[in-house]
């Protein structure tokens, strides 16, 4: 068996990695990979945008099955030229990956499904936009409705905020094309919670409930960010309140898709919000692997993974997957200004050996020429401890992202503070 994973980041490396241990005999490629993933399979330097070479490489190495990481490539349809050319792929078709693409799409989606969500209003004219805003309750919520690698949505305090907020988006552009449509919405209070769904857009195989971290700093402060940290399982996902989302999220989301034209087929993502009064609420959908979520989750897979890929990938339903009793903690390491002006470069020491259950996985990293390892993007390093006690996955990930060294490092020593308090630790 030949599998490519197209991406080059933490989430791909996490891939790489459960798939090399599902199966050891197997040739893994990845494009364009890291210095991770380099340890695992043969990298081939191709951008994950560049979608004709990307199809060329599958046929040219005789890929027998792709699973593709980030969003952008299904969102330019990388799926869809796969499976016209008669290769297997893992990953929603470009009609249904807009769910994550246009939040403005999503949003319209939900309310045709039904769907729980935040109140909301598109904009693309920033006068109009502005009107919204001076009358709109603080706190409020402004996203760039397009891709901006997790970095688009800002949760404004103050109308002030906000209107500061929409004018970088729509009249500075700040997030170029991806904030050329603007979403505003009412704010949610509570607790957010990933889910991960493996579905053929029929069958459902939930992964271990996630908690990101989207702030940068400690206590949730600072700015949003991609995420910096994650832990998995989450005590308030109960089997009661998976069923739910299963009930009122996923299942109608996935039926409307397919009344719309563009049937689901991959990872459907759902960030959910846990409201102070019991509410359940879409904060947004994803149409791949979340990051960091990935690999704080995957390591929890004991087994099944691959077979769960490739049944969805031939259109049939998810099989089951075989999931560890333990806990992970994932620890982000970013470089200093992450995540407005990253500092690139920084030589960076790893420890030669770590200690039992934890892997760094790389996500802005490069090798120089003489083959040292530095940051190359502003999250750097992803430490994901797997251990018997939550306690026990946190301790270790934390102790490992405080022994790795490079010039300017950040990260959080407190991701999981909330399940620590639920335990009573």
């Amino acid at each position: 068996m030949k599998i490519l994973v197209v991406g080059g980041g933490g989430r791909e490396h996490a891939i790489a990695w459960a798939l090399r241990r599902e199966a050891p005999g197997a040739e893994l490629f990845a494009a364009p990979g890291n210095p991770g993933t380099a340890d695992l399979a043969t990298n081939l330097p191709i951008a994950a945008t560049d979608i004709d070479r990307l199809v060329q490489a599958v046929a040219a190495h005789g890929i027998t099955f792709t699973v593709v990481g980030p969003e952008a490539p299904l969102a330019l349809g990388l799926a869809d030229r796969l499976r016209a050319a008669g290769h297997p792929v893992f990953g929603p078709d470009r009609a249904a990956a807009e769910i994550e693409a246009s939040k403005a799409f999503s949003k319209a989606l939900m309310d045709r499904a039904s769907v729980p969500t935040a109140r909301s209003r598109t904009f693309t004219d920033l006068a109009a936009g502005l009107a919204y805003v001076a009358t709109h309750p603080e706190p409020l919520v402004v996203k760039a409705s397009g891709l901006a690698a997790g970095k688009g949505a800002v949760v404004c305090p103050t109308r002030q905020d906000a209107r500061e907020t929409l004018a970088a988006m729509l009249g500075e552009g700040k997030f170029g094309d991806a904030g050329k449509v603007v979403v505003i919405e009412d704010f949610m209070p509570g607790e957010e919670l990933s889910l991960l769904a493996i579905t053929n857009g029929h069958g459902i195989e939930l992964l271990p409930a996630a908690q990101d971290h989207k702030r940068l700093s400690e206590g949730d402060q600072g700015p949003n960010t991609g995420g910096m940290g994650a832990y998995a399982p989450v005590a308030l996902a109960t089997p009661a309140l998976l069923e739910r989302a299963r009930r009122e999220v996923l299942v109608p989301t996935l039926a409307q898709l397919e009344k719309d034209g563009a049937p689901y087929n991959g990872v459907l993502y759902a960030g959910l919000m846990l409201g102070p009064d019991g509410t359940m609420r879409v904060v947004e959908f994803n149409c791949r692997l979340g990051d960091p979520e990935t690999q704080v989750v995957l390591p929890l897979v004991e087994g099944g993974l691959l077979d769960c890929l490739q049944s969805v990938a031939r259109g049939a339903a998810p099989t089951p997957l075989r999931i560890g009793k333990g806990s992970a903690v994932t620890t982000v390491l970013a470089a200093r200004g992450y995540p407005d002006s990253p500092e690139k470069g920084a030589a960076i020491t790893i420890p030669p050996s770590l200690p039992d259950g934890v892997t760094v996985f790389h996500a802005g990293t490069m090798r120089d020429g003489d083959g040292t390892l530095r940051a190359s993007g502003g999250r750097v390093l992803n430490v994901t401890a797997v251990a018997p006690t939550f306690p026990e996955a946190q301790r270790r990930s934390r102790e490992v992202a405080e022994a790795i060294h490079f010039e300017g490092k950040i990260f959080r020593r407190d991701i999981g503070w909330r399940e620590a308090a639920r335990r009573g630790v």
